[in-house]
């Protein structure tokens, strides 16, 4: 009796110890068809642009975006008579996404006569509960021409600027930070240079580091703000630093921004350098702005 309780007891084991190797051989199987892939944040600003300037978001591929931008000022002492404001200024803008980190845009502005372009490529991304990838990072390449050499005319005659000082070109690398799920943070270091002009002793390249943020308040809508710092301004006329605080109200594939700024330009190396208001509701100095972008997929998704 005693020996057949050992050898029910052996059998017992076995039958555990096979049972625990097959269960490790699937669980084997599993890890290698299914690797532990890292999880990446979503949706840190919603949109590609936070208001005045970029954010690190790209569009997946095969998106385009249609932008329509416009910014409305008063002048002081305006004789004449027009509805809602003196000055409308409009931007109008493509942007398509060759890859879900790759997007080249183009626009166009009426009022300034610039015509810009831009590359953005999201080189980082923000990981979810990990120490590896604290922030998501894109690099952007813009250039701008102008028809009309806007800063300068004030100083001296259009016919005697040369055709290269009227292109610009401005290197950002986006870093940004997604704190919460109300809460996103971003800096910008911002590399602007343009041709030297003989007739104006203003440098040619100049820094500025940008801030801005989104904050949530609701399920479609969230409060954004921006601040671009200018570390060496031009010397030939008086500038001020941007500024911007507006709201974002996102309905389904369409984006409709209202901000408050002292910025009326909208290529970057402009309105981060030229700005010449101070942000206040003096002299016509308090400028309101209206962005409306809608984003079409021109590409299905593939069913798996």
């Amino acid at each position: 009796m005693k020996n057949k309780n050992i050898f029910k007891l052996f059998l017992l084991c076995m039958l555990l110890v096979h049972s625990s190797l097959n269960a490790q051989g699937l669980l084997d199987k599993l890890e290698n068809e299914f690797p532990d892939k890292p999880v990446y944040e979503i949706a840190t600003f919603k949109t590609t642009r936070i208001g005045l300037g970029h954010s690190i978001e790209t569009r997946k591929k095969g998106a385009l975006e249609i932008s329509l931008y416009n910014r409305y000022w008063n002048i002081p002492d305006f004789k004449g008579q027009r509805f809602l404001a003196d000055v409308v200024s409009i931007r109008y803008g493509l942007d398509y996404a060759f890859s879900d980190n790759f997007t080249v845009g183009l626009g166009y502005t009426n009022h300034d006569k610039i015509s810009d372009g831009f590359f953005k490529y999201k080189l980082l991304k923000q990981r979810q509960n990990s120490n590896k990838g604290l922030f998501s990072i894109t690099l952007i390449q813009g250039i701008s021409h102008r028809k009309v050499e806007g800063i300068y005319n004030d100083n001296y005659e259009q016919n005697n600027a040369s055709s290269s000082s009227k292109y610009a070109f401005t290197s950002q690398v986006l870093i940004a930070r997604k704190i919460n799920t109300e809460l996103s943070l971003q800096v910008a270091p911002t590399f602007i240079q343009r041709a030297e002009n003989p007739l104006i002793d203003d440098t040619k390249n100049q820094f500025a580091i940008a801030f801005g943020g989104r904050h949530k308040i609701g399920g479609h809508a969230s409060i954004v703000s921006e601040y671009f710092y200018v570390t060496n301004p031009l010397k030939s006329i008086e500038t001020y630093n941007a500024f911007m605080i507006g709201l974002n109200w996102e309905l389904s594939h369409l984006l409709l921004q209202f901000q408050m700024t002292n910025a009326r330009n909208f290529a970057e190396d402009t309105f981060i350098t030229q700005t010449r208001n101070n942000f206040n509701a003096k002299d016509g100095n308090f400028h309101f702005g209206f962005n409306a972008t809608w984003v079409l997929q021109t590409k299905k998704k593939k069913l798996r």
